[in-house]
C-alpha cells in the first residue's frame, strides 16, 4: 500500500483540480422509456417489461415528465436549454444493463454552460457546469459471499433490473481549479448545494443512502506553479456528503505520494471505502471512443419549445440561495450563526418548526443546542433523530405556558428520542410537570430552610441574593420540577415577610 503524504505537505507542493459528475434519479412515477413503476424497494425484478429489459422488437417512448424535470434542473443551474438535441447509444457490456447499451446523450446534451456558486469559509467559489444531460439508470448487481461485497471473491452474483430504465440526470462540472487547501470542503459544499437545489425543485428526493444521488469525484494534481493539469482519477458512486469530502482528501494524499515517488498517476476509476476513508483501484477509465456512441435510431430528436422553457422558468420555486438570504433576514441572525445553522443541517428543520408555530429563537435554541448535541453524540445527522418539528413546537409551547421548564424539557426530549411517545405523553408518563402549587412548594421550602440555617439567616439579614442557593436546593429536592420563580418569591416571603 502507498504511504500517504500528509495533507498539508501535499498541498504545499501540488495544486488540486477537481471535477464532479453527479447522477440524480428523477422521482417520476414511470421509467424513462416505458411505463414500469419506479417505486423504491419493490421485490427484485418485479418492475420490468420488454422495453427496459431490451427484448427484441420493444421500442422506447420518451417520458415527458422526465424531460420537464431535467429542464428545471438546467434552468436552476443557470444553463442554456438547447433548441434541438437527441439521444445516443452508449455501448458497453455490463450484466446490470440488459440491452448491452445505455440510452444517453453524447455530443448533444439538453442543458449546457451553467454554474452554481458555493461558499466555503467566507469565500465564494463558482463551479461551472459543462452539461446536464438525460440518460437511463442501470440495474443493480448484488455480489454474494466474500468479504468486500464486490465481485472479486464473491461466490455468485444476482441482478435486479427494477432500477434499469429509471430517468437519470447527469450533471458534469467543468474542471474546478484554484481551490487549494479548501478542495475537499469545496467538493462537499458543491454536492450539498446541488442536493438542496434539486430537492427544492421537487424533481427528486436526492436520497444518497438509497442511491437516488451519486457522485463520481475526479481529482488530479499538478506541481505548484505549473499550468499543465495532472492525470485524474475518478472515484465512483460516492454516496454521502461526508464521503465526497473524505475521498478528495485521500486522493490528494495518495496522488502526492505517487508523484513524490517519481511514478505516474494512472487514469482509472476507484472505489471509496467507508470504513477506512481510502480509495481502492477499480478499472482503467474508458475514453468516449470506447463506448462507440451513435445516434439512438428508435427515438426522435428533442426540440423543447421556447414557450415551454419560459413557462418552466417562471414556475421555478424559491431556490436555496435566495431562500437563505430571506430566512437570515427574517430571523435577524448574524452571518456566522446562520452559517452554523446551515453547516449543522438544521435550516430546514428550524424553518419547518417556525412554520408549525414555534418562535424562531426557541426553534433555533432546541435544534442547535440540545438536539444538535444529541446527534453528535450518536454520530448521526440531525435529520436522522426521531424528533419532528412538531415535537419541538410542542416542547416550546409547554415551556412557554409554564408546564415544564428548560431542564424538564431536556428530559422530555430524552423520552421522545427513546420512543416513549409524544412530548405530552412523556410528560405524563414521567411526571415532569413543574411544581407550582404553593402548598406543595411551601412544604419543600420549609425543609430546605431548616436544612440551611446559615443561608436563611443571611436572607433574614437583608442579603436577598443568597436566596439563589435555597432555590437551587428546592430545584434539587423536586428533581428540577419546581417553578423556580415562584419558589424564590415564597422563600423571600417566609424569611423577610
Amino acid at each position: 500500500m502507498t504511504t500517504l503524504v500528509p495533507y498539508d505537505e501535499a498541498l504545499a507542493r501540488y495544486e488540486p483540480v477537481l471535477g464532479i459528475e453527479t447522477h440524480i434519479e428523477l422521482g417520476t412515477r414511470s421509467k424513462m422509456f416505458c411505463g414500469c413503476s419506479t417505486t423504491f424497494g419493490a421485490p427484485p425484478n418485479t418492475q420490468v417489461c420488454p422495453v427496459c429489459l431490451g427484448l427484441p422488437g420493444a421500442l422506447p417512448v420518451t417520458n415527458r415528465s422526465a424531460i420537464e424535470g431535467i429542464i428545471k434542473i438546467g434552468l436552476a443551474l443557470n444553463c442554456s436549454i438547447v433548441e434541438w438535441c437527441r439521444f445516443a447509444r452508449k455501448n458497453y457490456f455490463y450484466p446490470d444493463m440488459p440491452k448491452n447499451f445505455q440510452i444517453s446523450q453524447y455530443d448533444e446534451p439538453l442543458c449546457v454552460d451553467g454554474h452554481l456558486d458555493v461558499e466555503v469559509d467566507g469565500r465564494t467559489y463558482r463551479v461551472e457546469i459543462e452539461r446536464v444531460h438525460m440518460e437511463e439508470d442501470t440495474g443493480k448487481s448484488l455480489h454474494v459471499g466474500g468479504a468486500t461485497g464486490r465481485i472479486h471473491g464473491a461466490d455468485y452474483s444476482l441482478v435486479d433490473y427494477n432500477r434499469a430504465g429509471i430517468p437519470l440526470v447527469e450533471i458534469v462540472t467543468k474542471p474546478i481549479p484554484d481551490t487549494g487547501v479548501a478542495a475537499p470542503l469545496v467538493a462537499r459544499a458543491y454536492a450539498t448545494e446541488l442536493r438542496e437545489l434539486v430537492r427544492s425543485l421537487g424533481v427528486s428526493d436526492v436520497r444518497m443512502e438509497q442511491g437516488s444521488m451519486r457522485c463520481d469525484v475526479n481529482v488530479s494534481l499538478m506541481p505548484s506553479g505549473s499550468t499543465v493539469w495532472g492525470t485524474r482519477s475518478e472515484t465512483k458512486n460516492v454516496n454521502s456528503l461526508r464521503s465526497v469530502e473524505r475521498s478528495v482528501r485521500h486522493e490528494i494524499e495518495r496522488q502526492a505520494a505517487v508523484l513524490d515517488a517519481g511514478e505516474r498517476v494512472v487514469q482509472e476509476t476507484r472505489h471509496f471505502q467507508e470504513d477506512s476513508g481510502t480509495t481502492t483501484s477499480g478499472r482503467s477509465k474508458e475514453e468516449a471512443q470506447d463506448y462507440r456512441y451513435f445516434p439512438e435510431p428508435d427515438l426522435v430528436p428533442m426540440a423543447p419549445s421556447r414557450e415551454w422553457v419560459k413557462e418552466l422558468l417562471g414556475g421555478l420555486p424559491e431556490l436555496p440561495a435566495a431562500r437563505r438570504v430571506r430566512v437570515r433576514d427574517e430571523w435577524a441572525v448574524s452571518e456566522k450563526e446562520f452559517q452554523d445553522i446551515v453547516n449543522a443541517g438544521a435550516l430546514d428543520l428550524i424553518e419547518e418548526t417556525v412554520q408549525a408555530g414555534a418562535d424562531a429563537p426557541a426553534a433555533r435554541k432546541w435544534w442547535m443546542n440540545e438536539l444538535s448535541r444529541r446527534a453528535t453524540e450518536q454520530g448521526v445527522e440531525l435529520t436522522e433523530l426521531p424528533v419532528t418539528p412538531a415535537d419541538v413546537v410542542r416542547v416550546s409551547l409547554l415551556v412557554a405556558e409554564g408546564t415544564i421548564n428548560d431542564k424538564l424539557a431536556r428530559q422530555v426530549f430524552d423520552g421522545v428520542l427513546a420512543g416513549e411517545g409524544t412530548p405530552d405523553e412523556v410528560v405524563e408518563k414521567r411526571g415532569l410537570k413543574v411544581v407550582s402549587d404553593d402548598g406543595e412548594l411551601s412544604s419543600v421550602i420549609d425543609e430546605v430552610i431548616a436544612g440551611n440555617p446559615e443561608v436563611a439567616d443571611k436572607i433574614r439579614g437583608g442579603k436577598v441574593a443568597a436566596a439563589g442557593a435555597l432555590v437551587g436546593a428546592v430545584m434539587k429536592a423536586t428533581r428540577g420540577q419546581a417553578d423556580a420563580g415562584r419558589a424564590r418569591e415564597l422563600i423571600i416571603e417566609k424569611l423577610t415577610g
